[in-house]
Formats: structure tokens, C-alpha cells, sequence
């Protein structure tokens, strides 16, 4: 097991260098291999003192000594000096032959160096193994005892040596394994109190593990020459330390009483801390750090104890998640995840995290996903607990399938939500800023919260699109008027650097929609009412829009709008020429006219209107006809007074006015040039004004903010019989005064109109793609004809339609159905 050791109860026991020290002394494992080569130098100096070694040391002097000698001679030859040497002997009280080379100072023969071995191998004296012993008996039971130690730990370790060297060895190692074993075996007998309480238990089993690897590394230190020698070479033999483990585990931890009640406290102690009270966490890492170093960790406790763990989240869950709303219940369950690492990190065994947490996340949240999501997820994203929800998505991150299952739940609620807001007519107002709001919402949450998950952005994606095409054209006709309703002159609602975010945000909303060819249609529509009109707010707000939808949809998509921003241009520089043309005729007009010229293909169709121009209009219109016609020829001019407007100078009472107005308002009110007072009916004969057109005109003149005309009798809406004057007690604070025309909400009839000439442009599209295709391929089957143009063509489309046009191509001989098998189609040139 991957665990650092305890103090005091560490699996390899310390090396120690001078026995007296080994009561204080603890090492690390890793410092091993040099205490193996400080112990073999301190042994060689102890083996010059030792009677049993002298003869084995004598012999290897001998050469070292005749090595040396010779090596001296021969440094001597090369330098063409003679020495004589000679070998002097002499035996020192140990036993050791010392040796000294003289040089003579004769020159000539040299004599050879001998130490000779002893004779005979020292004997030990009678009973000094049965004595000795007896001396190692008596020093280990003071080391159980915990009393003092009669003899020199020093010299108890030159005994420990002696015997060894004497081949004694392995029944010393019996005699002390025997003495470990009935010391440990006497201990037993304290476990066995049923009067203890599991605390107290616990207490007095951490005393006596630390009592015994206390013990067993002292008795190492005085046996450590037995360890290193007849145990180091004996591979199926146990070390000391390893024989200590073995004893402890064997005759007190394997104790099946012993066992289960140190465990049972184990997890009463883990338990009460789960509960919230403080317990003894050293004890407990002692104790867990015990089990591991006898290897019985796993088996013993981290089995129970998951099991345990298991038992208790299960029912915490299922009670936690009866009793606590989803933020509170998050909350909880990061607060005991981080808990149960805590407790891994201070006493419980490394290898245990793993499936700790595991079985913590398990029974808190895998159990749970579904019930979490269905109970909280749409009010945290309904009340934006940003919090909460980056929680959620860390916890479910750690579960399997938790992250798949968070993210069906994310889709199937923004479906749920934003189709609310799109199929509710009653919302069409709010529909698209509802929209924005809710992309923006979705976007924070997916950034802030889920990490810019690729997963959950490509769901959302896929949901705005789902949801948003559910109601066909409608969305798509909302936002481009929406568009207009920002983009129109007198928003003032934001800067041009807002105004530029939100056309960002609306294209994004835009990418979303199938039906684009219907937002074209709208947007061209408003488009060209604020050019016309010259509401448009900016034209750089105008011309960037155009840009983005460019580079979304294509250069084919912006063609005409393009078109219709050419035809403004090229209008004011034929204005130019027309007014220099107007300067050199004989008879100058007192009117100012200026004229559009629209390309009839880039700009919506509108209704022709015929009304009766004054005389002086009619001659204008005539003049500039005859001017264009002059260096365009072959191009035909159709006016529309709808789109007209004018400036008139009029008197009051307060004095001099000018009123901008539309062209039916002109018309009106020069009628009062000529007259005091008409009738409507009188008013729609003179100017051929259509009745509904004319009814809002005289309601914006007599009845709104700006009354120019009094309206017998009083009222906000015309009827027949009412009779109109002109207001000559007009009064306004500014001197040119614009008059609203009465805007006519847009019918229903128009919508459709609007809707049907998109269908009738999608027929177009449908029968050139069919076209196209089969004059490429001249021969293809229904199936693949179809799968060709849904690759090609750019709006929904049902296969009912795609059949329809198919027979009205057959119809007209643009193909054949193939004679044998009539679901081919060959192409007819």
C-alpha cells in the first residue's frame, strides 16, 4: 500500500549505527542502502578485535603488505636505484602481524616479506553461548518490561556478534522469535475485558502497537548483526522486523474478537464524525496506519467500511432529496465529497479515495441524476443561479453518464422554452427581443457554467433551431421587422456601437432560420420604406446589415438590396442634372421636384394607384419624363403617388407655416386653396383618392396632434356625412410642422401577399433546380431528384410540392418519365 510511515511503526525498521542509540534513532526505508555500507566499515573495525577473525585478516595483510613492497621495488628500478629491504616483524597483543620495511643502505639483496596465520582458531569458553543467551534473554524482557537494561547495549551487540560467528545463528534466531512470540502472546489477555468501552478499546490497542514496534526496534538494533548476516542470506526467513509484524497480526489483530471490535470502533469513531462530532483523528490514523503496515488493511477494514459508506449515503440520499430543494441538496453533496477526501488525506489509506468517492458520488448523485433534473434544472435556469449550475455541471461531471444526461435535460428545455415564446401569438410583440434575451441567457450559462462545453453549445444550437422552425415564416417576417424598428430614424434607444451588437445578436438569431427567402422578403419591404421615406437612421447601420447578411447568405441573397441602395445613389445624381436642365427652360416652375427612379426588379411590387394630380404637377412630371426619356431610351417610367410627399408654404392666423405632409395630404389640402369647405365624398371625387387611403389622410389632418382642418362634427374617426374647413386658428410652437400619415397597420391580406409572392418565388427556385439537375445528369431516379434538391435548395421544403413541380416540368417538356419504369425521369433538350 502506497502509505507514509508512522512514526515508530514503519514497515522496514531503521539501521542502526551505534546501539546505544537505537532506543531514539528512526530512519526512513530510503536511507537503507548507506546505513548497509556504514554498518559493513563499523564491522571491519570490529572484526581486527575479534579472535575468532585474526587468521582470515592475517593472510590478506600478508599480500597487501607484499603488494606494497613490491610496487616500491619496482619504482626504485626505474630510476636506476638499488634499495635493500628488509621485512621486520612483529606481533602485537591482538594478534596482528605489523610490518615495516627498512630500507638498507647497502646496495644488493632484498628479502621477501611473510606474515604467517595463526596456527590454531581461537575457542570460545564453556557455556559462553548458554550465558550469553541468558545475558540476550534477560536485556530483551527489560525491553518488553520497559525497565532498564542491566548490561552495555555495545556490548550485548559484540555478543549477538560472537555467537554468530560461531555459527549459533539459527538457534538464536529460534530462541528470540520464541521469546517475541510469548511476550506477544501474553498480550491477548488485555483485549479480552468486555467491560471496555469501543473508545477505550481503541486506546489500549494504539498503546500496545506502539509499545510493540517501539520494542521489536530496539531488539533489532542489539540483533542487527544476526539480521544482516544469517538472515540476509536465509531468503524464506523473515527479517526481525518483519517477524514482529508477523507476531502482532498473528496472535492479536488475526484474533477474530480482537479484530472485529478494533474495527467496529474504527467505524463508530468515522461514523460519529459524519455526524458532525469531533473525534480523535490521530488515533484513528494510528490505528488504520496499523492495518495497513500488517497488511490487512483491505480485507479487514476497507471492505466493512465501504460497505458502510455505501449504506449510509443511500439513505442520506434518499431522505436529503425528499426533505431539500436541488441548490441546497448540490450544496450538501459537494460538502460531504470534499469531507470524505478530507478524511482520506488525514487518516485513512490512500488506495481507499478511489472508491470512497466513488461510491459517495455514486449513491448522492448517480442515483439521483434524473430526479435532480426533473425537480431543479428549469428553476435554476429559469431563475439564473449561475452558482449553482456551474455546480451542478462539476458534480455531474464526476458521475458516469452524468454529463450526457445534463445535457438532454439542457436541450429538451430551451425546445420547451423557447417554443413557448415562439408559438404564443399572443407574444409576436416580444417574440424577438424575448429571443435575444434567452440566446444571451443560454450563451452566460454555457460559457459560465458548463465550462464552453462543445457538447452543450452545439445543443443549444441544435434547439434554437428546432424550436425557432416550428412556426414556419413567422419568426423570420418578426425579425426583420424588428430589424427595421431599430434601423429607423428616431431610435434613440442606443449608440452605434450598440446598435452594432445588437445587429450581431440578431443575425445570430437569424443563422437559426430556415425560411430566409420570407426575411428577405419583409426586410426588403421596410428597407425600402425608410429610403423612400428617409426614415433610415444611419446609412453605415444600414449598409453593415447589409454586409452581414452577405456574408451569411451569399451574394445572390443581397443582389436587389444592394440594388436598392444603387438606385438611391444614381436618383440623386439625376436630380442634379434635372435641376440644371430645369434652370434652362423659358418657364421656370415655382414647385421643387425631386424624383426617385426605382429598378422595378430590386424594389417591392406596389399597387398602382391612379389620383388626380393639380395641373402644375402634371406639367412637372411631364418635363422630367421628357428629360429622362431623352438619355435613357427605351425605359418606361410608371409613377407611384403612394411613396410621394411634399413640402407646403401655408398662412395662418399666427402667420406662415410649412407643413410636411404626404402626397394624399397635398392633394387635400390644396382643395382648400379653392374652396371653404367640402364633404368627404366631395374630397374622394376631386382627387381620386382610394376611400380607405382617404379616410386616414382626413383623420391625420383633422383629428390627430397637428388639427389643420376642423372636422364637422367632432370625433377621432371619419364618417360620410362629416363635413371638413380649413383651421385658420392653426397654432404651433415650430415653424415647419411634420403631419403623420395615419400608418394602416398591416393586414392580414398583406401578410399573406407578402407570404404568397415568397411561395411563388420558391416555385421559380424549385423548377431552375429540377432544371439544372437533370440537364447534368439527364437520366435520374425520383429519390435521387429529390435528395438533389434538398442538397441545393436553401428553404424547407415538403416532398408533396417537390412532386408537384416535378409534373408541371413534365407538363411543360422540360423532362419524360422514363417508359419501362416510371419513377425515372430523363431530361428533354
Amino acid at each position: 500500500m502506497s502509505r507514509a510511515p508512522l512514526p515508530g511503526c514503519c514497515q522496514t525498521p531503521p539501521i542502526c549505527m551505534e546501539p546505544q542509540l537505537a532506543a531514539g534513532l528512526f530512519t526512513s526505508f530510503n536511507q537503507r542502502q548507506w546505513l548497509q555500507r556504514s554498518d559493513a566499515v563499523a564491522h571491519n573495525n570490529r572484526r581486527l578485535n575479534n579472535p575468532a577473525k585474526r587468521s582470515r585478516i592475517t593472510q590478506s595483510t600478508e599480500l597487501t603488505v607484499s603488494c606494497q613492497a613490491n610496487l616500491m621495488m619496482a619504482g626504485d628500478m626505474r630510476q636506476d636505484k638499488r634499495a635493500n629491504f628488509s621485512a621486520l616483524t612483529e606481533h602485537n597483543t591482538n594478534g596482528v602481524a605489523r610490518s615495516s620495511a627498512v630500507a638498507s643502505s647497502k646496495t644488493g639483496a632484498s628479502k621477501k616479506l611473510v606474515i604467517k596465520n595463526f596456527k590454531d582458531r581461537p575457542k570460545l569458553a564453556e557455556n559462553y553461548t548458554e550465558d550469553t543467551w541468558l545475558k540476550l534473554r534477560d536485556a530483551v524482557g527489560a525491553i518488553q518490561n520497559s525497565t532498564s537494561i542491566k548490561y552495555n547495549l555495545e556490548e550485548l551487540y559484540q555478543a549477538v556478534e560472537n555467537l554468530c560467528s560461531y555459527k549459533v545463528s539459527p538457534t538464536l534466531y529460534k530462541q528470540l522469535r520464541q521469546v517475541c512470540e510469548d511476550h506477544v502472546q501474553a498480550q491477548i489477555h488485555q483485549f479480552r475485558e468486555e467491560s471496555l468501552d469501543s473508545l477505550s478499546f481503541l486506546k489500549r490497542m494504539n498503546r500496545c502497537w506502539q509499545d510493540h514496534c517501539r520494542q521489536t526496534i530496539m531488539i533489532r538494533s542489539i540483533f542487527l548483526f544476526l539480521d544482516r548476516t544469517y538472515v540476509l542470506q536465509n531468503s524464506l526467513l523473515p527479517s526481525i522486523w518483519d517477524t514482529g509484524l508477523e507476531l502482532f497480526r498473528t496472535h492479536i489483530v488475526n484474533d477474530s474478537g480482537v479484530q472485529k471490535r478494533t474495527v467496529d470502533g474504527i467505524l463508530e469513531q468515522i461514523e460519529l464524525e459524519r455526524n458532525g462530532e469531533t473525534v480523535d483523528r490521530s488515533l484513528l490514523r494510528s490505528l488504520l496506519g496499523m492495518l495497513s503496515d500488517l497488511q490487512v488493511y483491505k480485507d479487514s477494514f476497507e471492505e466493512r467500511f465501504l460497505v458502510e459508506t455505501n449504506r449510509l449515503y443511500a439513505a442520506e440520499g434518499q431522505r436529503l432529496m425528499q426533505e431539500r430543494d436541488v441548490p441546497e441538496y448540490l450544496h450538501h453533496v459537494a460538502h460531504r465529497l470534499e469531507e470524505e477526501n478530507d478524511r482520506v488525506m488525514s487518516y485513512l489509506d490512500q488506495s481507499t479515495q478511489k472508491p470512497l468517492i466513488n461510491c459517495v458520488e455514486k449513491q448522492l448523485l448517480g442515483e439521483h441524476m434524473t430526479a435532480i433534473l426533473q425537480k431543479g434544472l428549469s428553476t435554476l435556469l429559469d431563475e439564473n443561479r449561475v452558482t449553482e449550475l456551474a455546480l451542478l455541471y462539476q458534480l455531474f461531471s464526476k458521475v458516469k453518464g452524468g454529463l450526457p444526461t445534463l445535457l438532454q435535460f439542457w436541450r429538451d428545455y430551451i425546445k420547451t422554452f423557447g417554443g413557448e415564446i415562439v408559438g404564443t401569438p399572443e407574444k409576436d410583440k416580444d417574440m424577438v427581443q424575448d429571443l435575444l434575451d434567452f440566446k444571451d441567457k443560454m450563451d452566460n450559462v454555457a460559457q459560465g457554467c458548463f465550462a464552453r462545453n462543445e457538447s452543450f453549445i452545439n445543443a443549444m444550437k441544435e434547439a434554437f433551431e428546432t424550436f425557432i422552425n416550428k412556426r414556419p415564416n413567422k419568426p423570420a417576417e418578426l425579425i426583420a421587422k424588428y430589424v427595421d424598428s431599430k434601423l429607423r430614424a428616431g431610435n434613440k434607444e442606443a449608440t452605434e456601437e450598440e446598435l452594432e451588437r445588437i445587429l450581431d445578436k440578431i443575425m445570430i438569431i437569424f443563422r437559426f432560420i430556415h425560411g430566409k427567402d420570407v426575411f428577405e422578403a419583409f426586410y426588403k419591404k421596410d428597407l425600402a420604406k425608410r429610403l423612400l421615406v428617409g426614415k433610415s437612421a444611419s446609412v453605415d447601420a444600414e449598409k453593415s446589415m447589409l454586409s452581414k447578411l452577405k456574408h451569411e447568405c451569399g451574394a445572390a441573397f443581397t443582389s436587389k438590396l444592394e440594388g436598392m441602395f444603387k438606385d438611391m445613389e444614381l436618383s440623386k445624381d439625376i436630380m442634379i442634372q434635372f435641376k440644371q436642365y430645369t434652370q434652362n427652360q423659358s418657364e421656370p416652375s415655382n414647385i421643387e421636384l425631386t424624383v426617385n427612379i426605382l429598378t422595378m426588379g430590386y424594389w417591392p411590387s406596389y399597387t398602382p394607384m391612379e389620383v388626380h394630380l393639380p395641373a402644375e404637377m402634371v406639367k412637372l412630371q411631364e418635363v422630367f419624363k421628357l428629360f429622362y426619356l431623352g438619355k435613357h431610351s427605351g425605359r418606361k417610367l410608371q409613377w407611384q403617388p403612394t411613396l410621394g410627399h411634399a413640402v407646403l408654404k401655408t398662412e395662418f392666423k399666427e402667420g406662415k407655416k410649412e407643413l410636411q405632409v404626404s402626397l394624399f395630404q397635398t392633394l387635400v389640402l390644396l382643395m382648400f386653396n379653392e374652396g371653404e369647405e367640402f364633404s368627404v365624398e366631395e374630397i374622394r371625387t376631386a382627387t381620386g383618392i382610394e376611400e380607405g387611403e382617404l379616410r386616414r389622410t382626413l383623420q391625420s389632418l383633422a383629428c390627430g396632434k397637428a388639427r389643420v382642418l376642423n372636422k364637422n362634427p367632432r370625433g377621432k374617426d371619419v364618417e360620410d356625412g362629416d363635413r371638413f374647413n380649413f383651421n385658420n386658428d392653426f397654432k404651433h410652437k415650430l415653424f415647419r410642422i411634420k403631419i403623420n400619415q395615419i400608418q394602416m397597420k398591416e393586414t392580414v391580406e398583406e401578410q399573406v401577399s407578402t407570404t404568397e409572392r415568397v411561395f411563388q418565388d420558391r416555385q421559380y427556385q424549385i423548377d431552375a433546380a429540377v432544371v439544372r439537375i437533370m440537364k447534368m445528369r439527364k437520366t435520374l431516379s425520383h429519390n435521387l431528384l429529390v435528395s438533389e434538391l434538398y442538397n441545393q435548395l436553401k428553404f424547407p421544403v415538403k416532398p408533396g410540392d417537390l412532386k408537384k413541380r416535378i409534373e408541371s416540368l413534365i407538363d411543360r417538356d422540360y423532362m419524360e418519365r422514363d417508359k419501362e419504369t416510371p419513377n425515372q425521369y430523363h431530361y428533354v433538350a
